[in-house]
This record gives C-alpha cells, sequence and structure tokens, in this order.
C-alpha cells in the first residue's frame, strides 16, 4: 500500500488526530480531552502508544488548578509522518542536475557528496580491521535515517537496512545509491559495491570487501 494511503488511514484514526493536533504545539491530557471529545483516561491510552512507538514525548509540566500536568509534544520520528517539500525538491533538483551535466560529471557529483560526508567522521581508517571499519559506519547510516545490520557472506560483510535513507529519490533516480556507496568506500577503506532493491519500499544491501580482495 502506498504511503500515502498509509499516513490518511492513520491520521483518520484517533491516534493521528492527537498527532495532528500536537504538531508544531504542545498540549496535555485534559486539552486533548476537550478537542477529542474522550475521557482522560483513554486519552491517556492514546498517549502511552504513541509514546511507546516514539512519536510523541513528554515535554514538560503545565501547571493546574490543583496540580501540574504533563505536557506532550511530537518527537522527530512523529514529525517525519507529514508531507515534506524537500522530497519534491530533492527529486527535482537531482533531475536537473542529471539534464545538465554529462552522465561522469553527475556520477563525480554523487560520489564527492559521500565522500564529503565520510570526511566529517573522525574514525581510525585501516588502523582497525575490516569488521570494526564496517561497524563504525553503523552509527552513520542510522544518523541518516536507515536501520542498518551487518552480516557476513562468501567472506565478505554485507550492509542490510530495510529502511532506506534516499528512499525519496532513490525509485525515480537510482544513481544516487552511489552516495552512500562512496560514503562507506570512503569510511571502511574498503571496496564497496550497492544491490539495493529499489522497488515501491526501497532496501539498502552494500558487500564489502577488502580492497583488490576478490567478491
Amino acid at each position: 500500500m502506498k504511503a500515502g494511503k498509509l499516513n490518511k488511514r492513520f491520521f483518520d484514526s484517533t491516534r493521528g488526530r492527537i498527532v495532528a493536533i500536537l504538531r508544531g504545539s504542545e498540549g496535555t491530557v485534559n486539552e486533548l480531552s476537550e478537542q477529542l471529545g474522550l475521557t482522560d483516561n483513554a486519552v491517556r491510552a492514546h498517549l502511552l502508544s504513541l509514546e511507546r512507538d516514539g512519536l510523541i514525548k513528554q515535554s514538560g509540566l503545565r501547571k493546574g488548578t490543583r496540580k501540574p500536568h504533563f505536557a506532550y509534544e511530537l518527537t522527530r520520528d512523529g514529525e517525519h509522518l507529514f508531507p515534506k517539500a524537500y522530497e519534491a525538491l530533492l527529486n527535482q533538483f537531482i533531475a536537473v542536475l542529471k539534464e545538465r551535466l554529462s552522465r561522469k560529471a553527475f556520477t563525480d557529483a554523487l560520489h564527492a557528496v559521500g565522500r564529503s560526508l565520510a570526511a566529517k567522521q573522525n574514525l581510525g581508517g585501516r588502523k582497525q580491521n575490516l569488521e570494526r571499519r564496517v561497524q563504525n559506519a553503523i552509527p552513520v547510516l542510522e544518523a541518516l535515517g536507515g536501520n542498518p545490520r551487518v552480516e557476513r557472506k562468501d567472506g565478505a560483510m554485507v550492509i542490510r537496512s530495510s529502511s532506506c535513507p534516499l528512499s525519496a529519490v532513490v525509485t525515480e533516480h537510482p544513481e544516487t545509491c552511489q552516495m552512500v556507496e562512496a560514503m562507506l568506500s570512503e569510511i571502511t577503506s574498503a571496496e564497496v559495491h550497492e544491490h539495493c532493491d529499489r522497488n515501491e519500499l526501497p532496501r539498502c544491501s552494500f558487500t564489502i570487501t577488502e580492497s583488490g580482495h576478490e567478491r
């Protein structure tokens, strides 16, 4: 099912309505109860579920008539439920670059972006073994929005992620995976080859071997 349909179904639910109310503002149980026409206990149950899913968090205390009340706000994951204009802008930006640059120049630009991302990391390079170098890449991918895991396969190491950080653009512009490939190669000081699945729900897959080794 398309993400848009999933989001619509979610926002039609009570939990989705709570998330919509909390977008850009804070709210207490009492305030949410009044807006939704629900009991305090019913709202608390939904808040507990949303908090467990990492979509909201307690943001502090508000003074009340008899006692203070917890206020709630969206987390970053909660904010990401809402459509973002940057996805359309990024797609169009990449499309224009592809039109104006030669294939080689466009590829070189992608690799340069990947290497620049890696350059910001303070890592040990070849002083560490390959496994340690691959592990160094995991928090970097997580910070970009992936959920990577490392596997061993046929003497190589493979990083897979069921959540693609570039999912907004890779289906239309599969070349963008080369940015991550270049970044991983720089971080691990190794050969990296992407084998990503760019279907409706893109999934990442990068095979990593010591430079000069057979894959």
